[in-house]
């Protein structure tokens, strides 16, 4: 995707992340993808870094003392210098309503934490190219809406509306393909606890296996426990005909 700014003018973005670690690791993240990164420790932080200068763009984490990510957000939005400050989330999308408040406080993306890097660039680089289109008038009607127990006023323009369900869904898409992965490498993993490996001490003369314990086991007995095999007790011809010669016809 192509942005307008040139290499000399780098996009700035404000990361607003109360853990010193995850805020190190998307300002490295951003700047190895050419951006200039600001950093606040809270939402007050932030509030005072925008009042002097405004950046192109804010990702703030969510859970955060003081000041959250949503009523920071909210504050962004209904203040009239800063409104058109595109606002990215970062969530562990737990719930259904975490959305709903995304659209009540304004957010203009969602992404999952932990994030996909390539995601996360994704998602800036779409928002930064379509700002135009989000500086046009937005309508001053809003909703409201009863969900899961509680009201909300909702009056994100439709633009918004549909980056922010668009995100939802692809961050959950993102998470189903972790999800059947990692089954995928479990399920691999009990196969291969299921198959044995290695040297396997067996008698010569009462074929009993030497378990790790040092214990002797039977054959069916140590098999059962280390495979997925299930046995049937038998005779065969050779072993018939010398435990019972009166009985067996050549």
């Amino acid at each position: 995707m192509s942005l307008t700014k040139s290499e000399e003018d780098h996009y700035e973005i404000m990361v607003v992340e109360d853990s010193l670690t995850q805020a190190l690791q998307l300002q490295d993240l951003l700047e190895e993808n050419g951006y200039s990164v600001t950093t606040a420790v809270d939402g007050r932080e932030a509030l005072a870094f925008l009042g002097k200068g405004l950046p192109d763009l804010v990702i703030s984490d969510i859970m955060m003392p003081e000041m959250d990510g949503y009523e920071l957000c909210r504050i962004i939005k209904e203040n009239e210098r800063w409104k058109d400050l595109p606002v990215i989330l970062l969530t562990q999308l737990t719930e259904a309503e975490d959305i709903v408040r995304g659209l009540e406080s304004g957010a203009d993306n969602f992404v999952t934490k932990p994030y996909e890097p390539k995601l996360l660039i994704s998602q800036i680089e779409y928002i930064l190219v379509n700002r135009d289109i989000r500086r046009n008038p937005r309508t001053e009607m809003g909703i409201e809406v009863f969900f899961a127990g509680k009201k909300h006023f909702i009056n994100s323009d439709r633009i918004q509306i549909l980056d922010l369900l668009f995100s939802a869904y692809e961050n959950s898409l993102v998470q189903k393909r972790k999800l059947e992965k990692a089954n995928t490498e479990l399920n691999e993993a009990l196969s291969t606890i299921k198959t044995l490996h290695g040297i396997i001490p067996i008698c010569a003369s009462c074929k009993k296996i030497r378990d790790d314990a040092g214990a002797w086991r039977q054959v069916e007995a140590y098999m059962g426990e280390h495979t997925d095999a299930e046995f049937s007790h038998g005779i065969c011809p050779d072993c018939a005909k010398r435990l019972y010669p009166d009985f067996v016809k050549e």
